[in-house]
C-alpha cells in the first residue's frame, strides 16, 4: 500500500522580505514583499506545487509570522501535521535579500535564536514520519541544539522503518560555529541517507577541505548509504553519480535571470519530483535545472514555484540548445 506522503520535509520555515526595488543597495531599498521562505519549506511547498503528497516537520513562532507560515504551507497543499508552535517567544528567522543586478544578490539574515532552531526530539513524531515513503533532511537544522537532536531522531526513526533519506546540504555560514562542526553532522546524515544534493562549495564545507574533486566525494559517499549523489555547479550544470558507476551530467537553461537565490531549492524539488515519478536520473537533473531556472527569472523563491506545464514547456523549447 502507499503511503500518504511521497515525502516530509524537516527543518527551517522562514520569512523572506525580497526587495521590491531592484538594482540598488539594501541601503537604498525601501520596499519589500513577505513570502515563505527556508530551504526545506521551499522544497515541499515546490514539490507540493509538482503534484506531490508532501508533509512538513517544523517549529514556528507563535505569533503573525508563524500563522502566516503555517497557513502559506496548507495553502500550497503541504501537510501541517507535524508542526509546532514555538511556547517560548523564540522568533520566525528573518532573510531581507538585496538585487543589485541579476549577478549581484545579497541576503541578509536575522537568525540568533529563531524559532525553528528550538524543535526538540520530543517534538518529532514516530507515528507522522511512518506515514511517508521519504524524509527530506535540510543542513541548516543540524547548525545547533536542539534542532540539531530533532534531525538526528528523524534520520533514526527513518532508517527503523524503511523511510529513505534525502539529504539536501543548504549550507548557511550563519548559526554555525566553526568548518569542523560542520563537517562532523554533515558527515552524520550524508552517510546515512540514500540521495545527496548540494553545491560543489557544499560538499567542500562537509568534507573540510578547499577545491574537492567530484569523483572522490562521491566514492567516499559510496562506502557508505547513498545511492546517488548530486553536485551542482551552478551555471556549469550538475553532475549526478550513481553507486552503480554511472555518472550523469546536467546542464542550465538559459533563463532572463532577476536574482539568483531559490535556484537550489526549486531544484530540489523538481528533481526529487521527477525522481519519484520514475523519470531516469538523467531526465530528473533536467527537470531540476529547469526548474531552476524557471524561479531566479522571478521575484519570491516559495510563489515562484512552477507546475509541472511549466518545467516540461521549457525543457521542450531549449531542447536543440541544452548543453551547447
Amino acid at each position: 500500500m502507499s503511503k500518504k506522503f511521497d515525502f516530509i520535509a524537516i527543518g527551517r520555515a522562514a520569512i523572506d522580505l525580497n526587495a521590491v526595488e531592484y538594482n540598488r543597495p539594501m541601503e537604498e531599498t525601501h520596499t519589500f514583499s513577505k513570502y515563505v521562505g527556508g530551504s526545506p519549506a521551499n522544497i515541499a511547498i515546490g514539490a507540493a506545487k509538482l503534484g506531490m503528497k508532501v508533509g512538513f516537520i517544523g517549529k514556528l513562532s507563535e505569533d503573525q509570522h508563524g500563522h502566516y507560515i503555517k497557513s502559506y504551507l496548507e495553502d500550497s497543499n503541504v501537510d501541517t501535521g507535524g508542526v509546532v508552535f514555538d511556547k517560548d517567544g523564540h522568533k520566525s528567522g528573518l532573510a531581507f535579500t538585496e538585487i543589485r543586478s541579476p549577478e549581484e544578490c545579497s541576503i541578509l539574515m536575522y537568525r540568533d535564536e529563531v524559532a525553528d532552531l528550538f524543535l526538540t526530539p520530543e517534538e518529532v513524531s514516530e507515528e507522522y514520519l511512518k506515514n511517508t515513503e521519504a524524509l527530506v533532511v535540510s543542513g541548516t537544522a543540524l547548525a545547533q541544539s536542539p534542532s540539531r537532536e530533532a534531525i538526528l531522531k528523524a534520520v533514526a526513526l527513518a532508517k527503523d522503518n524503511d523511510i529513505k533519506i534525502i539529504f539536501e546540504l543548504d549550507y548557511r555560514p550563519y548559526t554555525w560555529k566553526n568548518p569542523e562542526e560542520v563537517a562532523v553532522y554533515y558527515s552524520l546524515v550524508a552517510r546515512e541517507s540514500s540521495v545527496v544534493i548540494g553545491t560543489r562549495d557544499e560538499f567542500d564545507m562537509m568534507e573540510n577541505l578547499k577545491d574537492g574533486n567530484d569523483h572522490a566525494s562521491a566514492d567516499y559517499l559510496f562506502n557508505y548509504e547513498p545511492e546517488l549523489v548530486i553536485i551542482k555547479h551552478g551555471v556549469k550544470g550538475s553532475y549526478a553519480f550513481e553507486k552503480n558507476g554511472k555518472t550523469h551530467r546536467g546542464y542550465a537553461y538559459k533563463s532572463d535571470v532577476l536574482k539568483t537565490f531559490g535556484a537550489g531549492d526549486s531544484y530540489a524539488a523538481a528533481f526529487i519530483t521527477a525522481l519519484s515519478h520514475g523519470k531516469p536520473v538523467d531526465e530528473a537533473l533536467k527537470y531540476g535545472s529547469a526548474s531552476a531556472a524557471i524561479v531566479v527569472s522571478k521575484h519570491s523563491s516559495s510563489d515562484a514555484m512552477p507546475n509541472l506545464e511549466e518545467i516540461e514547456a521549457l525543457i521542450e523549447k531549449q531542447s536543440e540548445s541544452y548543453g551547447k
